[in-house]
């Protein structure tokens, strides 16, 4: 997959002389200024990457600019100014009719609240972009039952809507995504509407199909821990502006401002941290031979630090080819996990919390 997207320097504006007000923001003027004249500035210079194969996740809170710059990416909103970019392609550049064949074939969109025609079948709603794109029936309905079986709804083909659950029903909405075959899926706060429980599934979902399917995806979502469980890369937004764009990592151990400092602070460090991020890569001869316990880069830190209590060597961390890239001591989980005053605590440490003694757990 060639496929990558670059968004340069966009924004939108809303209200008079739009134009005037993007010099502005540019010269330095922020949002409230423009609000004295009656124009919003939802999203202000906005620059980022998405490589191919990539999870990039947006996320802010509720009039961050989020969604509005999902809505620029297809084309849905004319950008005031800046470019997208997808294939090598300026898509704001292109004329309506192409902009339609390129959402048609190109790009796909995951809505909130399903958009399920009720009328249709569940095999005839996963098949609607392909009947837009003016696939044969066969093809489109074989196509469509492959993308419902990925999904988890094989035998469910025949059903109507109000038959399945809200979870099913977005499985529905990721399945017709998939069954176009495009290459970029936008997902727009897919999975906020559901129960805890669910949402969980549709990201444990989402996440067994992108090993697969490996598509480009940008995912707009309010919840840092959902960002930072799916994405590969995350960007925050803050009043329009992105404030922050890194790894998991980078957004919980290195947060450009107390803004996003904020919403890292009540992050369970230890659901998001991995081996790679502790271990030391200069290894000494006689830290080598560290055992049988072995951990991956990707290992989670909850993983990493119960081997590492119940060793008395250091954790040896190899790559896909068995090669030691690293090795975890013991001294290096402290301080990635803090207690409620930000004290550095090993894993395996007592801890002192509203008075009673407890084990720090990962």
């Amino acid at each position: 997959m060639s496929s990558r997207l670059q968004a340069q320097h966009l924004f939108k504006v809303f209200g008079r002389r739009p134009d005037e007000a993007v010099e502005k923001l540019r010269q330095g003027a922020d949002r409230e200024e423009l609000r004295a004249d009656g124009t919003t500035a939802a999203v202000i210079d906005a620059s980022f990457t998405v490589e191919p194969g990539q999870i990039f996740v947006v996320m802010g809170l509720s009039g961050s600019g989020k969604s509005t710059l999902l809505r620029m990416l297809n084309g849905l909103l004319e950008p005031t100014a800046g470019t997208v970019s997808f294939d090598g392609q300026d898509l704001t550049a292109l004329s309506d009719r192409e902009l339609r064949e390129v959402r048609s074939r190109k790009i796909s969109m995951v809505f909130q609240h399903f958009a399920l025609f009720p009328h249709r079948s569940v095999r005839e709603n996963a098949a609607y972009g392909l009947e837009v794109q003016g696939v044969p029936r066969a093809e489109r309905e074989r196509r469509a039952d492959e993308a419902l079986a990925l999904c988890g709804l094989a035998g469910w083909e025949k059903s109507w809507p109000d038959e399945l659950s809200g979870g099913m029903q977005q499985r529905v909405g990721l399945a017709r995504a998939l069954a176009t075959d495009a290459d970029l899926l936008l997902m727009d706060e897919s999975f906020s509407a559901l129960d805890p429980l669910i949402r969980r599934d549709m990201q444990d979902q989402l996440l067994q199909l992108q090993k697969t399917l490996k598509k480009t995806i940008v995912f707009i979502t309010h919840d840092l821990n959902e960002a930072m469980r799916l994405g590969d890369r995350i960007a925050v937004m803050r009043d329009g502006r992105i404030v922050q764009t890194g790894t998991a990592e980078d957004i919980l151990l290195r947060p450009a401002d107390d803004y996003v400092a904020s919403f890292t602070q009540d992050v369970d460090r230890s659901r998001v941290l991995t081996a790679e991020v502790v271990m030391d890569r200069e290894v000494r001869g006689d830290e080598a031979d560290c055992g049988c316990d072995t951990v991956t880069p990707h290992t989670p830190f909850t993983e990493l630090c119960a081997i590492s209590a119940r060793v008395p060597h250091p954790v040896a961390v190899l790559d896909e080819d068995r090669e030691l890239v690293g090795v975890v001591q013991r001294r290096r989980l402290v301080g990635f996990l803090g207690d409620e005053q930000g004290t550095p605590v090993s894993c395996d440490a007592p801890r002192d919390k509203g008075g009673e003694k407890e084990v720090a757990r990962a």
